[in-house]
């Protein structure tokens, strides 16, 4: 990632679900044993437009808008879209996204914009996560505030938070940007990579000049531990894509640095930022904790599946071409689990694969091995973290809060049976 300079459910109830066999903390410790892998922790207006306010006359704050349908089932047998509970939300902040990378140079302005445009936004997976988040936070902590002081404030709050989800969009599309380049990208989301379209030195700039937005937003919150947690992404991207450029041929095959680089790539900013909306909500230290491990492990499982459609999907499906980590001598998991039924595979893997022929032998290995199955079984255990982490959250009669707690274990159920 080039990034500029100086900054640094699984459902409870699917039909082919397992069942809970041991507590949130055995598996955890079971998970990071398996693989000897143990995360970091807590190591103008429209630029400041995060602080515009938002008419909530017409709806709740909650910004609840899909319409269950009501039977005698208790909410836990409902069937919830995560993405439909915050629509309305996400279109506000798909707008305000659209206008706080306006610039002043009309090129700049149309490289930001790209991949902000309607049609090709993506479905706002991290937002949608952040959203539930805060629902499912918005634990009434005990005060002498009167009721409509504490309205007021939950409405500002709400606010916030909604602030925090355009800021890490807006970092995560910078180091989708950056990443393009350094892959020599041609397509993303089923489209021409802006690289490809405006060249290499345009997508730097507007991945920085994102960057740079987000971090104008980010101060507006006055929030220095919230500050102090997405600068710590950012140094955290950076650190993985220069793991992921690693020779060496010991690291290469190790699945510990594998899936630390996968957290700083992936897990950390969904991570660190649902920890970020728990502190601006004022949640404690274990509250908090909980949120970071959804967040965690949430992000490994999506990793983990992204790992296994690079060889089992097709370009149309996934937006960008099919084996194109082992194409640029990325070694992932299916890969690394393969070369443990086959130790020839090693030789192979250290190549790096320039050679076409040895992409072809690490597939052939591969399809003889079990590596996609355990890679998916690996997913499986981090999305049950996941879900767990939601569950051991202190116990709330507020019916929107068990309904974007649901959503959230419904979301790490939909990562890992994704096709794309």
């Amino acid at each position: 990632m080039l990034f500029f300079r100086g900054l640094s459910r699984i459902s409870r109830s699917s039909s082919n679900s397992c069942r809970w066999l041991i507590s949130f903390r055995h598996e955890q410790q079971l998970v990071q044993s398996n693989n000897h892998y143990h995360s970091p922790r807590d190591s103008a207006e429209k630029v400041l437009g995060c602080r515009e306010i938002y008419s909530w006359a017409s709806r709740s704050f909650h910004g609840v808008v899909h319409q269950i349908h009501h039977q005698s089932s208790p909410i836990d047998e409902e069937q919830l879209d995560p993405f439909s509970l915050v629509a309305d939300e996400l279109s506000i902040i798909a707008n305000r996204l659209r206008s706080m990378v306006v610039a002043e140079v009309p090129k700049l302005a149309l490289a930001a914009e790209y991949f902000f445009k309607m049609g090709v936004e993506g479905k706002r997976f991290r937002p949608t996560v952040l959203l539930l988040m805060a629902t499912a936070l918005n634990i009434r902590i005990p005060g002498p505030a009167p009721e409509v002081v504490v309205d007021r404030l939950s409405t500002e709050l709400r606010k916030r938070q909604q602030c925090l989800a355009e800021i890490v969009e807006m970092i995560h599309v910078a180091s989708l940007l950056h990443d393009d380049v350094l892959d020599d990208a041609d397509t993303r989301r089923g489209i021409g990579s802006l690289n490809f379209v405006m060249g290499n030195k345009l997508a730097v700039l507007a991945g920085d000049f994102l960057l740079s937005r987000a971090c104008v937003a980010l101060a507006s919150l006055k929030n220095t531990d919230v500050v102090s947690l997405i600068a710590t992404v950012v140094e955290h991207l950076v650190t993985g894509e220069t793991m992921q450029m690693t020779t060496s041929s010991e690291r290469r095959r190790s699945m510990e640095y594998y899936l630390q680089k996968t957290y700083y790539k992936t897990a950390s900013l969904i991570s660190n930022s649902c920890k970020a909306s728990a502190l601006l909500a004022g949640q404690t230290a274990e509250v908090s904790k909980l949120a970071y491990e959804y967040g965690k492990n949430l992000g490994l499982a999506f990793q983990l599946i992204d790992d296994v459609l690079d060889f089992t999907g097709t370009s149309a499906s996934l937006g960008k071409g099919s084996l194109s980590d082992i194409r640029h001598g990325i070694v992932t998991a299916p890969i690394l689990f393969a070369t443990e039924e086959f130790p020839q595979l090693r030789a192979v893997v250290d190549r790096g694969f320039d050679n076409p022929a040895d992409v072809d032998l690490a597939l052939d290995f591969l399809g003889r091995s079990h590596g996609i199955q355990r890679t998916r079984e690996l997913a499986s255990k981090h999305a049950n973290l996941a879900s767990a982490a939601i569950d051991s959250l202190p116990e709330s009669d507020d019916e929107d809060v068990q309904k974007s707690r649901r959503a959230l274990v419904d979301l790490t159920h939909m990562v890992i049976t994704r096709t794309k």
